[in-house]
């Protein structure tokens, strides 16, 4: 439950945005004996916060009881789809025995409005204070270092010797105070979702699911979002289903359509429409998304303050692998872990925090964004390819290859192969295009 800080009190630390991020740094800070108040925009955790629906729960788990959060359905099929304007279309689906037993691959369908009130509920449990419905104006600097925060409540200056910067990937209080540059528009996805409601019964029958398994589907190609680096997705919960479309906003800076119109393109593809036929809007959504990898991550650390989550630019996208959750949540951990060992030792300078970027750095997190932060530039290099030949050709090459007609059959195979090679440039382009592509799968 929301409270009334005293704002003549000092705290220890002070986190701005009570999302995946800011609530694991607020349970991890208050369950070290800090006191911790944790401001929240919205008017409960989780309004404000937007993603396509699969949480990654390894370190939640640690944390918490998950067994006890709000969730949906676990992840027990993932498909990839590659679609074509035409109407094409090429899947691939993976559903190992094993992700239909604990612990489901740490990957679960939620509604942010539901988790994350749970999630922040934690951290107050633990400790933490929590005030909704009050925006963070600015910081509050003193030598050079942030020393607190300004509201827009009367009065509503805040001040502590740490602050968890959580704000999202729309960063304008780090990016007024100077703690970081603002996003360029290539390195910034725009996503549009909605969630529909369907009778729970019908809902697990259109996609051969039962119990708590849920379906994960990914589609790619100009049949998902146009002419654009980007996709769509397709989450299924107990009785909604949420789609949506991701692709740069630099293309859609230049696209004629707005957001809304393509969502409503992707929903009426063939591969598409019979999955979402029906049913009842009951959420409308949309978001930023920060791309840009490693090189366009700000400066974790600074003197009294540290960035986590979407606003220090943690997410991934392989083009396979679709992950900011988990890495939230991590940053989030490791944040509260070094504020924690920091003002035990009565510091709150850069270099007194500076665990906290180490050993993210150590963890898997930056790891995976250094691995295959190139997709998305090589993605955009690739684009025709990518997202308006690849498609078309695979589905003509599936054409030919499973043709039934009175032509011998290496004949088909032979049709299939040049429909491949047309739209890799032959076979020196294709071997430089699976060279450049490599690291996808590796």
């Amino acid at each position: 439950m929301s409270e009334t800080p005293n704002y003549d009190s000092e705290y220890d630390a002070i986190v701005v945005g009570a999302g995946l991020a800011g609530s694991t740094a607020a349970l991890t800070m208050a369950r070290d004996g800090l006191d911790v108040i944790m401001i929240e925009r919205g008017p409960s955790p989780g309004t404000k916060n937007v993603f396509g629906g699969v949480l990654y729960t390894p370190r939640i788990r640690e944390l918490t009881d998950f067994d006890d959060a709000p969730k949906e359905r676990y992840v027990a099929k993932k498909t990839y789809s590659m679609l074509s304007e035409e109407g094409d279309e090429t899947s691939m689906s993976i559903a190992p025995s094993s992700w239909r037993e604990e612990p489901h691959n740490n990957s679960w369908m939620v509604l942010r409005a539901d988790f994350d009130e749970w999630f922040a509920e934690q951290a107050v449990e633990a400790g933490a204070m929590l005030v909704t419905e009050t925006t963070v104006t600015d910081l509050i600097k003193e030598n050079g270092e942030v020393v607190g925060v300004e509201t827009d409540r009367p009065d509503g200056e805040l001040r502590a010797p740490m602050v968890v910067l959580a704000e999202g990937a729309n960063s304008l209080v780090s990016e007024a105070a100077g703690l970081k540059d603002r996003d360029d528009r290539d390195n910034v996805a725009v996503s549009v979702k909605e969630v529909r409601k369907y009778d729970r019964e019908k809902l697990e029958d259109r996609f051969h699911i039962d119990g708590d398994a849920g379906l994960a589907a990914h589609y790619f190609g100009d049949g998902a979002c146009g002419d654009a680096v980007g996709g769509g997705f397709l989450y299924t919960n107990k009785r909604t289903v949420s789609i949506g479309v991701v692709y740069s906003i630099e293309d859609a800076a230049h696209d004629k359509k707005t957001p809304d119109e393509v969502l409503e393109e992707f929903k009426q593809h063939p591969a598409v429409a019979p999955l979402v036929r029906g049913g009842r809007m009951v959420e409308y959504s949309a978001h930023a998304i920060p791309e840009g990898g490693p090189d366009s991550m700000p400066e974790l650390v600074h003197d009294g303050a540290v960035i986590v989550g979407d606003a220090a630019g943690l997410v991934l996208n392989s083009g396979v692998h679709l992950e900011g959750t988990n890495m939230a949540v991590e940053s989030g951990y490791h944040a509260g872990r070094a504020v924690a060992d920091a003002l035990a030792q009565g510091r709150t300078d850069e270099a007194a925090l500076a665990s906290y970027e180490t050993n993210l750095r150590d963890s898997y997190v930056v790891e995976n964004l250094e691995h295959y932060g190139w997709f998305m530039d090589t993605a955009a290099e690739e684009k025709e390819f990518l997202f308006d030949d690849l498609p078309r050709a695979l589905g003509r090459a599936g054409d030919a290859y499973f043709k039934m007609d009175n032509t011998p059959k290496d004949e088909h195979v032979s049709e299939a192969k040049s429909h491949i090679l047309d739209a890799t440039g032959g076979w020196l382009g294709a071997a430089k295009k699976a060279w450049k592509f490599r690291k996808m799968l590796s």
